[in-house]
């Protein structure tokens, strides 16, 4: 629902999240009053000792003190159980309530500090029990304070006063008058500022040049864009998310329509270059892991990895001309060694070097597929992530291939760095001169898939063998014309619903209209959405069906948003501006779509449980096409299935079993021909 507007300022909080956190509040208040109410009863009549008598005042006005909170409680977990999301008419008085609730805490702190003063008094000796009671209540006063403020802070919207404007009513929304469009202007510059000041929060413990601060304003405009037309609080898009997955769930549990239903008669030549392409994915996704050096190996083995590596940092390794950036310890270069399997005399250039749009990579020897490998680490640092989030399109043309193409702003200047890296250092060429019959091979994983996939476009030209295997890139990397080009050497592998492959502008926009429409037209509490939710998130079971006011409308008035989608947008978005002539599927204009590289590969789970825990997997895979992750999915494997281990698990499963199936064609055919 729209912010809770209180003290003249909108807050990120709405009027129905009080509900769990004061139920909560609720039950530790009573167990707190009934068990000062024992004390008493227990100690009436017992109050003789020195300090008795303040301690009789004390225990009493406590008392009152915690039946008016806990009456307070009580009606404001009432009220903001009423109506729903998008409704919050039966919720008017809470507001009322918020205010005689905070009011509470001045007696209480003013109460927790004599309570303070009096256990610290030294000629107070009355009984211990007593004594321990006091020290408890005092200290469950402080933490109640000082939870309170802590969740103040957290909701504090430092644009709350200024959002009051928005929600002001049609009047001020005209912004054809100067004075609301200087006023408009105005929010949007104090809107980036406030972004800009938290990213720089956010990454405060590193170095900041002149990069990181056009980075910074660049990010700062891309999540004031994306935020400033909706009135959406953090509960509601976790609202949001749990009925999408949900509503996602009894989509997929209903059957197909054969068009829907990729490769379901593949050729043996189609299923056979799957195979190989697959097995070579296997290989090649050992060395874009390994391009995340020590943690990556630490994680994947916990409890024997430190061991390795503390018996490899005295070893020997390649002159200092070889490898660039901080290596402490050797312990990158020491892992990357033992997952790869390669030698010292293998590696050709190591770059640990990492800043913003400069990310590590490596270049080495594989003998074993006679390749030289460029392998580019993926995201480990803020570093990356700024480059991630550097999500602005920018031209790359390629002379005699493409007129022009959109790319992703960011991972662009990232291959542009390895790019002169491995040209005007003479990387490539000192790789060539020993291993001259060898093919390059240009691979990574997220952001480095990203990244490998651009430079394998750079490259082209002048390696036209040249192969790149892109592991669990981003989604909007490349546009149509350049995604259809890369399809003759490119690679894209995906994982089962990872949401970094599925990540654009578009589809984000996509999201955030999504969940807008299934929230404001459910007719469920926001409480009673959470809880089943939860429960459905970690136990399993089937979809709730909850209704809603959606049921029954016909599809054309489903392409304009109802009433209560409009209550929840702050202005008219700009998903709606393409609604009315355009499908669902198709982006807002000033997001141009983007796509993933090259061909798709598919990797799907099968397994009898869809739950985190589940075990036993099995894996099959399939070519894809990109309308197939023009949309995002909500599942708890969404960030799971982008994890380096779990790609390479998967690819390793599908090898193996590929393996087994010509090994049992090969004794079938022994057997027949004896």
């Amino acid at each position: 629902m729209p912010g809770l507007v209180v003290f003249g300022r909108r807050w990120a909080i709405g009027s129905d999240d009080f509900v769990l956190p004061g139920a909560f509040e609720l039950f530790v208040r009573l167990v707190w009053w009934i068990g000062i109410l024992a004390l008493y009863t227990v100690h009436k009549g017992q109050f003789n000792c020195p300090g008795g008598g303040l301690l009789h005042s004390y225990l009493l006005v406590l008392l009152i003190l915690l039946a008016s909170i806990i009456c307070a409680l009580s009606a404001l977990v009432y009220v903001s159980m009423q109506g729903t999301i998008s409704n919050p008419g039966p919720r008017k008085s809470l507001p009322k309530l918020l205010y005689t609730r905070l009011l509470l805490y001045l007696p209480e702190f003013i109460w927790a500090v004599v309570g303070a003063v009096w256990v610290t008094d030294s000629s107070v000796h009355c009984e211990k029990t007593v004594i321990n009671v006091i020290i408890g209540t005092v200290i469950a006063s402080w933490v109640i304070i000082i939870f309170t403020i802590i969740g103040v802070v957290i909701v504090f919207d430092p644009l709350g006063g200024k959002k009051t404007f928005y929600l002001t009513d049609s009047v001020n929304r005209n912004l054809e008058s100067s004075q609301s469009g200087q006023l408009l202007y105005n929010v949007k510059n104090t809107a980036t500022r406030v972004w800009e000041k938290r990213i720089r929060l956010l990454c405060c413990c590193i170095v900041q040049d002149d990069d990181h601060r056009v980075a910074f304003t660049s990010i700062a405009e891309l999540f004031r864009a994306y935020f400033s037309d909706t009135d959406l609080v953090p509960s509601d898009i976790a609202a949001g998310l749990t009925l999408l997955h949900q509503e996602q769930d009894k989509m997929e549990s209903c059957p197909k329509e054969p068009e829907e239903v990729l490769c379901h008669s593949p050729s043996s030549l189609v299923t056979d270059d799957l195979d190989i392409e697959l097995e070579n994915a296997a290989h090649y996704m050992l060395f874009a892991a390994a391009a995340y050096g020590w943690p990556y190996y630490i994680y994947t083995n916990p409890f024997t990895a430190l061991c390795k590596l503390n018996g490899d940092c005295c070893g020997t390794r390649p002159t200092d001309t070889d490898i660039t950036g901080s290596d402490r310890s050797n312990f990158h270069f020491g892992s990357i060694l033992r997952i790869t399997g390669l030698q010292y005399r293998d590696f050709i250039h190591i770059s640990f070097h990492n800043k913003i749009y400069e990310i590590p990579f490596f270049v080495a020897l594989d003998h074993k597929k006679e390749a030289i490998v460029v392998a580019v680490r993926g995201t480990l640092s803020f570093e990356d992530i700024l480059t991630d989030l550097s999500a602005d399109c920018e031209d790359l043309t390629l002379e005699d291939v493409l007129e022009n193409g959109f790319v992703h702003k960011g991972i662009t200047q990232a291959a542009n760095y390895i790019y002169r890296k491995l040209i005007n250092d003479g990387i490539l060429n000192q790789a060539f001169s020993i291993a001259p019959e060898y093919k390059l091979v240009i691979v990574g994983h997220s952001l480095g898939g990203g990244t490998a996939s651009i430079l394998a476009i750079m490259l082209r030209n002048s390696f036209p063998t040249l192969r790149c295997y892109a592991f669990s890139p981003p989604g909007g990397l490349l546009s149509k014309s350049l995604a259809d080009y890369t399809k003759h050497f490119i690679v894209s592998v995906i994982v089962g619903k990872d949401l970094v492959a599925r990540l654009s502008m578009p589809n984000m926009e996509d999201l955030k209209r999504r969940i807008v429409r299934i929230v404001a037209n459910c007719n469920r509490p926001k409480y009673q959405i959470l809880l089943r939710g939860c429960w459905y998130e970690v136990f399993g079971g089937d979809p709730d069906n909850f209704p809603t006011e959606l049921d029954g409308r016909n599809q054309d008035a489903l392409t304009q948003p109802l009433l209560a989608e409009e209550s929840l947008m702050v202005h008219r978005s700009p998903s709606y501006n393409a609604l009315e002539d355009e499908s669902h599927l198709n982006s807002p204009p000033q997001y141009p779509h983007l796509y993933l590289p090259g061909k798709i590969i598919h990797i799907v789970e099968e397994s009898s449980s869809r739950r985190l825990c589940s075990s036993d997997m099995k894996y099959t895979a399939r070519w894809s096409n990109e309308t197939v992750f023009s949309s995002i999915l909500i599942s708890p494997k969404m960030i799971t299935d982008h994890m380096p281990d779990v790609v390479l698990k998967a690819l390793n499963s599908l090898s193996h079993e590929h393996g087994s199936c010509i090994s049992c064609q090969t004794q079938e055919c022994n057997t027949n021909v004896v």
